[in-house]
């Protein structure tokens, strides 16, 4: 292989892991008050309301039952009034973060339903407000399995960003894409292929060491 296409993957790596990482902690950022706002609101949450439990998880599961690549292509237009370009890394970050949003919610949502409801009521009965509730009792009893979602989350958008190499996403779907696929190069696919799977593995590795360390259950 190559010095400049060891470059280039070198390249494709920084830009992957750019965009998974960012890519997450965004989805994150907007799918735990959206999975939290769904558990407390259905028939059996501490604010039950029918409306907004029923308004916003028919819009997450909306955007969740669109192929990425559909989404990706459909939303160019808002891709470029966010960033400028529709075109690199960057780019992908937008699409990417619409289509793993919902999915952290329900993977939220899943967590949060395996708290004890004992807990719960406990908190509750002391006079804990609802605001006390989930950032006292509901998010750290469900950290264990917020973190295993978060490394599911992790793998999922980075086999997201692979696909977006189709319409000029970075990084190494990129890669795979315009040299491995187009130009026949089967060599270049395959070490494209075998660096996805190390990077899911790393990320995995890291996810199960940092549940082992935080959860109560392993002591």
């Amino acid at each position: 292989m190559s010095q400049e296409m060891l470059q280039l993957l070198g390249t494709g790596i920084i830009e992957t892991l750019y965009m998974t990482i960012l890519s997450t902690a965004i989805a994150y950022v907007i799918g735990i008050p959206l999975g939290v706002l769904i558990f407390i609101t259905d028939g059996k949450g501490i604010c039950r309301n029918r409306v907004v439990n029923t308004v916003v998880g028919l819009a997450i599961n909306l955007v969740r039952s669109v192929p990425f690549l559909i989404l990706l292509v459909a939303i160019l237009p808002f891709t470029r009034m966010i960033v400028g370009t529709t075109i690199g890394s960057t780019a992908t970050i937008v699409p990417l973060v619409l289509a793993a949003a919902p999915y952290v919610a329900r993977m939220v949502e899943s967590s949060l339903k395996e708290v004890d409801s004992g807990v719960i009521e406990a908190a509750h009965a002391m006079g804990s407000s609802p605001l006390q509730i989930i950032c006292k009792v509901l998010l750290p009893e469900a950290k264990p399995s917020l973190l295993v979602g978060g490394t599911i989350s992790l793998a999922t958008i980075l086999g997201y960003s692979a696909m977006a190499g189709f319409v000029g996403g970075g990084g190494l779907g990129a890669i795979a894409i315009n040299y491995g696929y187009y130009r026949y190069d089967g060599k270049t696919m395959f070490v494209t292929v075998i660096l996805l799977v190390v990077i899911v593995q790393i990320f995995q590795e890291i996810g199960i060491r940092l549940v082992n360390k935080i959860d109560k259950r392993m002591k």
